[in-house]
Formats: C-alpha cells, sequence, structure tokens
C-alpha cells in the first residue's frame, strides 16, 4: 500500500476508529470490571461490619461493645491493613474503641466527609490508613435512642482491589491488542483482496496502452463492470471516429488530386506550347503548391490516425542499427561514420514506419551536416507520478551546428537553411509533428562535438 493510494486511505481510516473501538471497550471493560471488584470486596467487608453492628445492638451495659464474634485473627495483628472501629458521637466526647491492628490512630468518618448512603444506610468510599496506604472503607451509623449513637466502620487495604484490576487490565490489554492485529491482518487482507479488481483492470488498461490488447477483457464484480464496459464503449466509439475521419480526409484528397492533376496538366501544356504565358505559369506553380500540401495533409491525417488507435510496439534497437548501417553506406564516400548506442529493452509504442520516419529524417539531416561523425543514443525516461513512459533519442552530428534562431527556423515547414543541400526541408517538421502526435517533442541543442544535437522524446512500452 503506497503512500496516497486508496487501499492505504481506506487502511488507515479503518485502522484508526477500530483502535477508537478497541480502546473505548477496553475501558468500559475496565471500569465495569473494578465496580465489580468493589462491589466483591465491599460485600467481605460488610460482612464483618453487620456483625460489629450486630454486637452494638445487643449491648446491654451502657459502655462501648467489645466484637467478639468477627472471628478473624487479621484483625489481631498491629498494621496488618484490616481494621475496625466503633464511634460513639452523641455525646460530649467522642469515644472510640478500635481493633488490635489499629493501635494508633482513627479511621475517618466517612459521614463528616460528606459520603452519602445508600438505601440500606451503608456508606462506602476511600481513605487514609494509619501507614499512609489507601483504605477502601463501609461504615453503618446506629442508633440505639438512649443507649446512645454509633458510627461502626470495617476498612482494609485497598491493595488488593487494584492487584486485582491491574491484573484485568493487562489481561485485556493483551486480549485486545490480539484482537487488534488479528482484525488490522484481516483488514489488510480484505482491503488488498476488495481492491484487486481495480488493479486488474489498471492492468488491462496498459496492456491497451502498450498495444498488447485493443479492448478491456475479462469478467469484473458488478460495481467496476460498467466501468469497464464504458471504457471499451470509448475505444469503439473513439476508433470508429478516426476511422471516420481518415476516410473523409482520403476522400477529400482523393476528390482534389483529380483536378489538381488536371489544371497541372492543363497547365504544363499551354506553358511547353506558350513560354511566355504567365498565367498559365502561375497555375502550374500553384497547383503544384496545392498537389502538395494536399500530400502533406493526407500524410498528417494519416499519422494522427495510426497514433490514435496505436496497438502496436516495436524494438528499437533493431531499426536504429539497420538505419545508421544503411545512411553509413550512402554517405561512406563523404567519410561519415555513424554510431549508435541503444539501451536495451527499447521498445516504441507506436507504428514502425514512424518511427523509421522520425530516425531516417534526422540521420539523414546529420549525415548531410556532419563532417566524419554522426552519433545515435537511445536512453529511457520514467515516467513519474502515474504518467506514462518515454524515451529519448539524442543525435549528434560533428557539423557546423545552427544558432538558436536557426533552429526555430529549421522547424517550420518546408523552410530550408541551405539551399546547396538536397531536400524539400520538410523532415524537421515532419519529425516535430510526428513526435507531438505521439505525445513527444523535438527540441535542439548544441552537440558537444559541436555541431547540432536533436533531441527527441517518444513513448515507450
Amino acid at each position: 500500500m503506497r503512500v496516497g493510494s486508496l487501499a492505504l486511505r481506506l487502511f488507515a481510516s479503518a485502522t484508526l476508529v477500530s483502535v477508537a473501538v478497541l480502546l473505548v471497550t477496553g475501558l468500559a471493560l475496565s471500569s465495569i470490571y473494578r465496580d465489580a471488584v468493589e462491589r466483591a470486596f465491599d460485600q467481605r467487608l460488610d460482612v464483618y461490619l453487620k456483625t460489629i453492628v450486630a454486637d452494638v445492638a445487643n449491648s446491654t451495659t451502657g459502655a462501648m461493645p467489645e466484637p467478639t464474634t468477627l472471628g478473624d485473627p487479621i484483625f489481631n495483628f498491629p498494621i496488618s491493613g484490616w481494621y475496625w472501629q466503633i464511634a460513639r458521637v452523641d455525646g460530649p466526647a467522642r469515644e472510640f474503641k478500635t481493633s488490635r491492628s489499629l493501635p494508633e490512630g482513627r479511621l475517618p468518618l466517612l459521614y463528616e466527609q460528606g459520603t452519602s448512603a445508600d438505601l440500606t444506610g451503608l456508606r462506602e468510599a476511600y481513605g487514609k490508613g494509619p501507614s499512609n496506604q489507601t483504605l477502601r472503607i463501609v461504615e453503618r451509623t446506629i442508633d440505639l435512642g438512649e443507649d446512645g449513637r454509633y458510627v461502626a466502620a470495617v476498612a482494609a487495604d485497598a491493595a488488593e482491589i487494584e492487584e486485582e484490576v491491574e491484573g484485568f487490565n493487562r489481561a485485556l490489554a493483551i486480549t485486545l491488542a490480539v484482537i487488534g492485529m488479528a482484525f488490522l491482518l484481516t483488514l489488510a487482507f480484505q482491503v488488498l483482496f476488495g481492491l484487486r479488481p481495480l488493479k486488474r483492470l489498471l492492468d488491462a488498461l496498459h496492456q491497451v496502452r502498450t498495444g498488447k490488447t485493443d479492448r478491456l477483457e475479462g469478467a469484473y464484480p458488478q460495481e467496476i463492470a460498467p466501468l469497464a464496459a464504458e471504457v471499451n464503449a470509448l475505444i469503439d466509439a473513439n476508433r470508429e471516429i478516426v476511422e471516420r475521419a481518415r476516410t473523409h480526409v482520403g476522400n477529400l484528397a482523393h476528390a482534389l488530386k483529380t483536378p489538381l492533376s488536371v489544371l497541372q496538366n492543363e497547365a504544363a501544356r499551354t506553358v511547353s506550347l506558350h513560354p511566355d504565358d504567365v498565367l498559365a505559369a502561375k497555375v502550374a506553380e500553384q497547383a503544384a503548391i496545392m498537389t502538395g500540401q494536399v500530400a502533406h495533409h493526407l500524410e498528417r491525417a494519416r499519422m494522427a490516425a495510426r497514433v490514435t488507435v496505436a496497438t502496436t510496439v516495436e524494438e528499437v534497437g533493431p531499426i536504429v542499427e539497420k538505419l545508421a548501417a544503411t545512411l553509413a553506406k550512402v554517405y561512406r564516400a563523404r567519410g561519415i561514420a555513424v554510431e549508435a548506442e541503444i539501451a536495451p529493452g527499447m521498445r516504441f509504442r507506436g507504428e514502425r514506419q514512424d518511427l523509421e520516419e522520425i530516425l531516417g529524417n534526422l540521420i539523414d539531416n546529420g549525415c548531410k551536416w556532419a563532417r566524419s561523425l554522426v552519433e545515435v543514443s537511445v536512453t529511457p525516461l520514467p515516467g513519474t507520478g502515474g504518467q506514462r513512459d518515454f524515451f529519448e533519442i539524442v543525435i549528434d552530428d560533428d557539423g557546423p551546428g545552427l544558432t538558436p534562431e536557426q533552429q526555430a527556423e529549421a522547424l517550420k515547414r518546408g523552410r530550408r537553411l541551405d539551399e546547396t543541400k538536397p531536400g524539400s526541408g520538410l523532415g524537421l517538421s515532419i519529425v516535430a509533428e510526428l513526435a507531438a502526435l505521439y505525445g513527444g517533442k523535438l527540441t535542439f541543442d548544441r552537440s558537444p562535438f559541436g555541431g547540432l544535437r536533436c533531441l527527441v522524446r517518444l513513448p515507450a512500452a
């Protein structure tokens, strides 16, 4: 799952919600368990408190009673953590009687601290003990009328509650952590498995883009099946539009060729019979220009149609090597060497004849102007941010080169910078148009050999 991906967003959002739910669940369970432990602990203390209350209520001596039936020696050991206390609170001076485990100090009176009693008159709260430990205290008021008003309390060290709650919290944390990890692993599997059809759709689109297939094939889930169907319909509609446009352009070009040929032939015959006929010469000249324009735009439409529906992939290396060897033979009389260096695995996403036309024009142009060397190199240019990949063709020569003004002028259709060189001047403009149709670009720079450097970017497969 990469940063910014849909899978990561789904996983992250579900993880945050899951962690929040598990955290709230853990806190709720811990609180519920603490309440249950406190209730159980209070019930134990209340058993002792009821015994003390019974002893106080049954006392007939009028003196502070001494509980005799608690039956637990832990109240006899000093600072044992378990204490009882009886306080008479209706006299001019308070009287206290405590267990032997409380040799000094007193338990706090909860009713004086504002602790409210439940329906049975029982008060429950935490307080500080004789050794500054935290105690759990239960307290009840006993009103014997003329025999006095008493407050009986039993307390025990609250560390037992804390230890039991902490043990439960540790077990709960481990359990929730295991559940959370299992849930996250399951969630990751579900996200990756659920989004796999999108990956298949992406791979199928890549197959179409690289020319390996011309349609999206295979069955998709019902949520994205309409998307695949619409893409296929779009591909079909695009192919039909391009084919229709090619047909119309071809029909128009052929419709114009016949009358233009008639005009050219008639004008040429008139010029041959009457060399001084200016009108016939001008008609012949303009008819020739119109014929060239028709041929040019027909070829451009053909190229655009091929590029639009391009589904073929061609190996770059063999084409470059073949053209380099051919042009080296053509210009052998001038001593021109053509060297080629191609990165392995380079493939062109487009028609072979278009790549041959681009390379042929550029290498031929370099050979025309070079003194002794033309160097061709092909290197990859990986795309970024989901864009398609490109490769770059660099052609250097050791000729005179071009100034920036001449470089801009060279791309104009039919413009020749030197009339002494053979050619129509259409080569570089054709290369620029072809590269642009494929989403690439033709640029110029200064060659390290001193001449012109031509750089062409084309889509890689």
